[in-house]
């Protein structure tokens, strides 16, 4: 597979909406090809198979099956499955997947056609997996119809950071905790390497050991390590930090990608949660940074 790096040109307009606890990610590409030709590159099972990364049986009728058997996968994995929503040739497919709902639009446009896809799900820190991962896809369709070699690319880092930048899933947020007024400075961030490369980052050689303060790299500029209170390595850490705050790591499971990285740091009413919202985004940063070069 090729790898693919650099801040997203193709396709156009990628956008991402929230509403209701959903994310929708709409994305768009031109294609110099009618919409017949598109239609059946989106819904033949062997056109399919030639630009996307899983053998896909489906009835291509409302309420039809569509399964996707990914190399490994299990066939069993609800994930894998679901249920087509909407067919109207060469307009219109829509589909369930697992929890996802994915609508594919195609219209005439000059000579050839503006394909649309809007996918809605429930895993916002997830979005920009799945904007690299459609990208990715879409370029792959775009290149089977034009005949030439139609493999998806592989994506090492680069274009997932730059959707997560686009979409603004860099920042974290301050949240009130319970009665007493306490604060909470709290970051979930999907990364690009598993946890087992994530946590050599953070402790650099250095194992976090209870009771000693916590290595370097599992703190930000402003915040005193204090000792820490538990350690599962390459999953969490949590120790004290000044001022009268726990911080606790997380690595969790992602979207595949990598690891899911939640952050918090709590602190009583008057912890200064604007300060370190700041402090962890940069330090999350240069995180992101190096596993990017690994």
């Amino acid at each position: 597979m090729n790898e693919t790096a650099g801040p997203p040109q193709d396709p156009r307009d990628a956008t991402l909406t929230t509403a209701d606890g959903r994310a929708a990610l709409r994305m768009e590409r031109a294609l110099a090809h009618p919409p017949e030709r598109v239609w059946t590159a989106l819904t033949d099972p062997a056109a399919l198979g030639r630009w996307f990364p899983a053998e896909v049986a489906l009835d291509l009728a409302p309420g039809g099956r569509i399964v996707f058997r990914f190399p490994g996968a299990e066939d069993g994995d609800p994930s894998t499955k679901g249920v087509v929503t909407a067919v109207d040739e060469p307009r219109l497919f829509a589909f369930t997947w697992g929890g996802d709902e994915l609508r594919w639009t195609v219209a005439p446009e000059g000579r050839g056609s503006l394909l649309t896809l809007v996918h809605t799900f429930g895993d916002l820190p997830g979005a920009a997996s799945f904007a690299s991962g459609w990208h990715l896809c879409l370029a792959a369709l775009a290149r089977s119809l034009d005949g030439g070699p139609a493999a998806a690319g592989q994506d090492r880092g680069a274009l997932h950071e730059a959707y997560l930048h686009r979409f603004g899933l860099d920042r974290g947020t301050v949240e009130s905790v319970g009665e007493t007024g306490a604060r909470r400075v709290r970051f979930e961030r999907q990364l690009v390497r598993p946890a087992e490369a994530v946590w050599a980052a953070l402790s650099a050689g250095i194992e976090p050991v209870a009771g000693l303060p916590a290595p370097e790299g599992f703190t930000a500029d402003g915040v005193a390590a204090g000792p820490v209170s538990e350690v599962r390595a390459p999953h969490s850490l949590t120790y004290r930090a000044e001022p009268d705050t726990t911080v606790l790591w997380e690595l969790g499971e992602g979207t595949g990608h990598g690891v899911r990285l939640v952050l918090t740091q709590t602190g009583p009413a008057g912890f200064d949660a604007d300060a370190a919202l700041a402090a962890w985004r940069t330090r999350i940063e240069r995180l992101a940074a190096e596993l990017l070069r690994l």
